[in-house]
């Protein structure tokens, strides 16, 4: 059974910086992607970032790219967003998930899900 579980989240100002991590297990994950989606209060959850497990090819939303990296330990099973120049309307519950197969921006492409961390950003 895979298993997602981010970290990382919290409260930051804007322009801050913060990195999540989401630590994957239950299998291996070559030809899997590893995705990040959003969800802010009253909103669709979103796509933000993804990469590819064995390629390592990632694809950004255009309001992170340029401020988020996505990035991949393979021998830790971990994926990492790093997050800079952090905004007020960055601020969500951020969310790693996985499929097995290319990069896709769509929620309903992604079978696995971890809970979910916060990321809040002050003004």
């Amino acid at each position: 059974q895979v298993q997602l579980v981010e970290s990382g989240g919290g409260l930051v100002q804007a322009g801050g910086s913060l990195r999540l991590s989401c630590a994957a297990s239950g299998r291996t994950f070559s030809s899997y992607t590893m995705g990040w989606f959003r969800q802010a209060p009253g909103q669709e959850r979103e796509f933000v970032a993804a990469i590819n497990w064995d390629t390592g090819m990632t694809r950004y939303s255009d309001s992170v790219k340029g401020r988020f990296t996505i990035s991949r330990d393979s021998a830790k099973n971990t994926i990492y967003l790093q997050m800079n120049s952090l905004k007020p309307e960055d601020t969500a519950v951020y969310y790693c998930a996985a499929r097995r197969g290319g990069i896709s921006f769509a929620t309903g492409a992604y079978n696995y899900w971890g809970q979910g961390t916060q990321v809040t950003v002050s003004s």
